[in-house]
């Protein structure tokens, strides 16, 4: 019923917003899904291309595609069955590759077989989040640029040399070949897939009616955020049973995180446990107890500094703050 409601009301707004001149006539959406496959990377784009209509009709027609008619478990439990398992579904126009627990499924050469398959007859192929890694086994995105997940671009530049990888766009659009960074990404990697085959009014509909704040040009990438230069810290401060984050927050060229911990441990032996983290990682040149220079692979200097203070009303806790700041050119 509410989805009924929603399409009349789209079809409703459509010709008074000029959506006529230009058809998608239905195009085949095809979504691999697989188990522990992550909800928002598939149900984003099906959302926002169900968002789409075009000359009063729906302009995509979307359709999960797995290895097996089973039931699958998605990431956080959620149960999905396919519509159709491989060789079964209708010739894709567009391929969505989602991300998730993707390490099992890149040593499954059904999964890589199809893709290969699937993509040479495509229009586009669209991924989310490390799905971008499915590309990079298959080798699609040899000679092209590419982005994923924040936490992997390190580890897609290594898996795929061939390919340059960028962490400072939302998603990057190579003609064919379409990477979304992570997550909610593949929401503004699907609006414009919706703008690259229906129009950018089309898309701005589709947005709006997702009640979606769409910004195509903020230069919003989560993999540029400065906290990246600070992830020694944060797998140095999960090795503290009980932690809790207070705040964690900053932009590209600074960023604050500060956490509560509880522990037998002094707090000069905290300090230097942080220390002897940042001091591993690459690239990293001590300023003083508690301060680092820190070389970022792009050719950027940073300055990181972390304070290790008593807890108020807290026996035997810290309040542990780490910041890091780009240094001036």
């Amino acid at each position: 019923m509410k989805r009924a409601l929603l399409l009349g009301a789209l079809l409703a707004a459509s010709p008074m917003l000029g959506l006529g001149p230009k058809s998608a006539g239905g195009k085949n959406v095809a979504i691999l899904i697989f188990p522990g496959v992550q909800i928002i990377d598939y149900t984003g784009p099906w959302e926002v291309l169900g968002h789409a209509v075009v000359n009063g009709e729906p302009a995509f027609h979307m359709y999960t595609v797995s290895d097996s008619a089973d039931p699958i478990t998605t990431s956080m439990g959620m149960s999905v069955n396919p519509t159709y398992r491989f060789g079964q579904e209708p010739k894709p126009d567009l391929v969505v590759v989602p991300g998730g627990n993707v390490g099992p499924q890149l040593e499954n050469p059904a999964v890589i077989r199809w893709l290969r398959e699937r993509a040479q007859g495509a229009e586009l192929v669209l991924s989310v989040c490390n799905g971008a890694f499915f590309l990079a086994k298959a080798g699609l995105l040899d000679g092209l640029e590419a982005t994923t997940f924040a936490g992997l671009i390190d580890e897609l530049k290594e898996q795929a040399p061939k390919t340059r990888v960028v962490s400072d766009r939302r998603f990057v659009d190579n003609g064919k070949i379409i990477t979304a960074a992570g997550l909610s990404a593949g929401i503004d990697g699907a609006l414009h897939v919706i703008e690259r085959v229906c129009g950018r009014g089309a898309a701005q509909v589709a947005a709006v009616s997702l009640e979606y704040d769409w910004r195509p040009d903020s230069g919003y990438a989560r993999a540029s955020l400065a906290d990246r230069r600070l992830s020694p810290g944060f797998e140095a401060i999960r090795e503290f049973p009980w932690r809790t984050v207070v705040s964690h927050q900053g932009t590209r060229d600074r960023w604050e995180t500060s956490w509560r911990i509880q522990t037998d441990s002094s707090a000069a032996a905290v300090l230097q446990k942080l220390d002897k983290a940042f001091e591993e990682s690459r690239g990293a040149a001590r300023l003083s107890a508690g301060s680092w220079r820190l070389a970022g692979e792009d050719g950027t200097s940073w300055t990181e500094s972390t304070r290790v203070a008593p807890a108020e009303g807290k026996p035997a806790a810290y309040l542990v703050t780490m910041v890091v700041t780009r240094s001036p050119k």
